[in-house]
């Protein structure tokens, strides 16, 4: 029992030992916490002290800088307003002198005004005083003259009607050679700078033009192998060659030319193909009139075809544009139509080209001159078919396909058949008159060529005055001699002007004639 007592005591002791560590370890463990949290707050407190103090300091230095530039704008914000009322003060100050000196010539002109009318009012009664002298002068003078015309027709015994007839003769023949002065003046002014830019623009169209004169024939040579061929083309009876011709419309000769025959027609598409069936026929050897009249027809279909190319190919070279397809079949044709000898669709490539250089140079629509250029002549494609000159015929087919006005205008005025309305057609016209006088390009028969020289100097022959005339380089130039004693050096120019207008009214003739008039006056004396 008492060892239980023990036992239960020093237990006890133990555990309040425990008790009692435990407690005393709470309380240092609360000291130390209280100790290190006093540390730490006056710690906090220092540094919140030191950055309210920071925060003073900053705001202090902030608040001294924005009032400084508060105070610097305003001060500048100041110095703008002075100087905006400076400037509208010294601005109100000029307009105000400006006024002033308004008012001071507003006044001084109003002076003047009033001086002026006085003036002028003293001038208007002068004026009614002279008008009134003037008028008695007047009626004096008439008296005057009417008393002097009545002694001058009691002395000369004329009627007043005659002497207003001898005074209108002898004012006819002073105006005359007054009249001829002028017209040589204007001409010779107009003639040369007229000639100098035509000579200018002429010159620069043909320098960027080069054609080839190719002169169309009306016959073709077909070569044969043989002479014996011959016999074969003309068949049994004759029955070969009267195919040939019955179907294609040519004359065929046979004569004594060597290995050769001749096809005569003057429609180069019928001559065309005549020369491609007896080429075949003879390459082929079968000549008999079924085969003849297969080919021909074979050969027309091909030239139909050839003709609209060629048109599409004019017209796209020409760069002119949609032509209506029966046109380009028109400008087809004129590969195989030919005038004096020039190939039609050669001559309105060229006037086409021309005309749209000459139109470039002058600063008009080069294009529409192209167009019209190459469709002038349009009308000699279908003048087999169609009655009328190939102006008339032209006209009506640009007008059917409703082209331009311009380019109907330059059809109808190419020749001079009408007044042209438009530069271009005038264009037109020198460009035609440039192709077909050129050297080579046309041939003429010789009997055509005699005839129009003997014309030529026959109308010059019929002037007065005229003592003889001769017509030189081709026709291109016609040299007339006049009397001395009959003309003088005005009436030169007169009569040179009035030869060249009745050539113009009464001869045909390819591009232009030079009239020249020479008045020659020589003296002979001789000295013994």
């Amino acid at each position: 029992m008492q060892e239980i007592d023990l036992l239960y005591l020093v237990g006890f002791d133990r555990i309040a030992i425990f008790v009692i560590a435990s407690i005393l370890l709470v309380l240092l463990g609360f000291g130390l916490g209280y100790f290190i949290f006093y540390k730490n707050y006056q710690r906090a407190g220092k540094t919140a002290a030191k950055l309210i103090d920071d925060a003073k300091k900053l705001a202090e230095e902030n608040r001294k800088t924005i009032l400084l530039e508060t105070k610097q704008e305003i001060f500048r914000l100041k110095q703008e307003v002075e100087r905006e009322i400076k400037e509208k003060r010294r601005a109100a100050s000029e307009l105000e002198q400006k006024l002033a000196q308004r008012e001071e010539r507003l006044d001084n002109r109003s002076a003047n005004l009033d001086k002026r009318e006085e003036l002028l009012s003293k001038k208007e009664l002068a004026l009614d005083e002279r008008k009134k002298d003037l008028e008695i002068q007047l009626s004096e003078v008439d008296a005057l003259i009417e008393e002097q015309n009545h002694k001058l027709l009691q002395v000369s015994g004329l009627t007043v009607e005659e002497a207003k007839e001898i005074i209108l003769e002898q004012v006819k023949k002073e105006m005359s050679l007054e009249i001829s002065a002028i017209i040589k003046e204007a001409e010779e002014k107009a003639k040369t700078e007229s000639v100098r830019k035509a000579q200018s623009l002429l010159a620069n169209a043909i320098q960027q033009y080069a054609s080839d004169v190719i002169a169309e024939k009306t016959v073709s040579v077909v070569p044969l192998p043989n002479d014996e061929m011959k016999g074969r083309i003309i068949g049994r009876e004759g029955r070969n060659i009267r195919t040939i011709e019955a179907t294609t419309g040519v004359d065929i000769i046979i004569d004594d030319t060597p290995e050769a025959v001749v096809l005569s027609c003057f429609d180069p598409i019928r001559r065309e193909v005549a020369r491609r069936t007896l080429e075949t026929l003879v390459a082929d050897g079968r000549i008999q009139p079924s085969r003849i009249e297969e080919l021909v027809g074979k050969f027309k279909k091909e030239l139909d075809t050839e003709i609209r190319e060629a048109g599409e190919q004019a017209v796209f070279e020409t760069g002119i544009g949609k032509v209506h397809p029966e046109l380009v079949k028109l400008i087809g044709r004129l590969k195989y139509r030919t005038s004096y000898g020039q190939n039609a669709l050669a001559h309105s490539l060229e006037v086409a080209f021309l005309a749209g250089k000459l139109a470039a140079e002058i600063g008009v629509n080069e294009t529409l001159a192209r167009r019209a250029g190459l469709l002038h002549d349009i009308g000699k494609a279908a003048d087999a078919e169609m009655e009328g000159s190939h102006v008339d015929i032209g006209v009506e087919l640009a007008q059917r396909n409703h082209e331009h006005p311009v380019v109907i205008d330059a059809i109808a005025s190419h020749h001079g058949d009408r007044e042209p309305t438009h530069i271009i057609s005038q264009l037109v016209a020198a460009a035609d008159t440039m192709s077909a006088a050129r050297p080579g390009a046309r041939s003429e028969s010789l009997e055509n060529y005699i005839k129009r020289l003997t014309k030529l100097e026959e109308i010059c022959n019929e002037f007065k005055g005229v003592e003889k005339s001769y017509a030189l380089q081709a026709g291109r130039e016609i040299r007339i001699l006049v009397k001395p004693d009959e003309i003088n050096d005005l009436e030169t120019h007169k009569l040179a002007r009035d030869i060249r207008m009745k050539i113009e009214n009464n001869l045909n003739y390819p591009g232009t004639i030079k009239v020249t008039v020479i008045r020659e006056t020589r003296v002979h004396e001789v000295a013994k």
